[in-house]
Parts: C-alpha cells; structure tokens; sequence
C-alpha cells in the first residue's frame, strides 16, 4: 500500500474516532443536563408519588462481593417507603433464567427489611433500563414514579422518562459511584449514548410487553 493511501486511511480512522468521541460527548451532556434537576439526594426535599421503581442490578459483583449498588437501591427504596414518600414498589430487572432472577432477589430484601410483600409488584422483563421505564408506562399504567438508582444511573432512567412523557423524579440511592471504576464510567457514557440513539433515531421498544396490570390491583 502506497504510503499516500496510508496516510489517508489514518487520517479518516482519526476524523471517525474524533466524531465517535463528540457524539459520546453531547449525548452525555444531553442526559445529565435534561435529568438533573429531576434527581433528588435528600428524601426531606423529594416529592411523594404513588409508586417508586427501583431498577435492578446483581446481588453480587463480579469478584463475588456484595454489591453497594443493589444494597443501596434497597436500603433507599425501604426508607422512602417507610416514610411515606412511596406507597407501592416495583422491583424490575433482568430474569433470563432460574439461576438469576433480580426482581425476585429485590423482592426478598424488601420483605426482610419490613416493606409487606403486598406493596411489591415485580416486573421481571426489566432487561435494560429502556425496557424498566418504558414497561412502568405501557404495562404497569404508570404516568408518575419514583426512580430509585445511584445518581450516575438516574441521569438515563429519568432522561427516558422524560423522553416518553411520564412525569418522573429520581431518588439518588447511595452507593458507589462509577467514578471508583473506569469499565463502568466508559459503560454508563455508552449506554447513555444508546438511549439517545434508541429513542430518537431506532425507536427502539422493550423486548416484552403484554397486557396492562393496575399496581393498586396485583
């Protein structure tokens, strides 16, 4: 190959990773402007609503520690409840098969931490925070909630719903944030790329749907 020929084919694998970057960067800047003043810290400061979601992730991370994020979800989601600022819960997450099965896992802590199994609906085609928000609206009936995630997570949940046109606000769940670890800061930029991408230019809709369910009536 021609050193020319060489030069060139550099020269637009540099233009199109540059552009790859922009597109990473505004979509980021997109999702956390949009969604931030939706996303509350102190629950004294966060409006009740009917329902809170709580967005699921693994018991357990990968070097088989128990995970800060699920035990702050938890932990958040069992305050607001006892306090008022949430009257029902729904638990929605991954349940690919019988060896995982996150709503029930989210499930079982509530329950453990005093939070009556009749004020739990579990949604188990949570597969993606797409499909979370996008399900809490079409199956579960939902126009307002409450999301509860750690804050790095809330920017995209909320930014969804804003998107499809619920009216919803976000609790910040204590946690690690993604700053403690560079595979999930580059993941979470991505995916919030993704959403952008899948709500305006793929119109991308959840894997499952099904018939509506009333939260009152489960």
């Amino acid at each position: 190959m021609r050193p020319a020929v060489k030069r060139a084919i550099r020269r637009w694998l540099l233009i199109g990773i540059g552009f790859g970057l922009l597109l990473v960067l505004l979509a980021n800047r997109w999702v956390i402007n949009s969604s931030d003043a939706y996303i509350y810290d102190s629950w004294s400061l966060l409006p009740e609503t009917d329902v809170g979601i709580v967005l699921g992730t693994s018991t357990f991370t990968r070097e088989g520690k128990p995970n800060p994020h699920f035990a702050g979800r938890i932990r958040a989601a069992v305050e607001l409840y006892q306090i008022g600022k949430i009257k029902k819960i729904i638990v929605s997450g991954a349940n690919p098969d019988k060896t995982y099965n996150e709503p029930q896992k989210m499930q079982q802590e509530l329950v453990k931490q005093g939070v009556p199994a009749a004020d739990i609906r579990m949604d188990y085609a949570g597969f993606r925070t797409l499909d979370s928000i996008m399900r809490a609206q079409a199956v579960f009936e939902l126009n307002r909630a409450t999301i509860i995630t750690q804050r790095y997570h809330a920017y995209r949940a909320v930014f969804i719903g804003k998107k499809i046109g619920m009216n919803v606000i976000a609790y910040a769940a204590p946690g690690e944030e993604p700053g403690f670890d560079a595979r999930l800061t580059v993941r979470e930029w991505l995916a919030r790329l993704r959403v952008v991408l899948d709500i305006f230019l793929l119109q991308t809709e959840p894997k499952f749907l099904g018939e509506p369910v009333s939260v009152e009536s489960t």
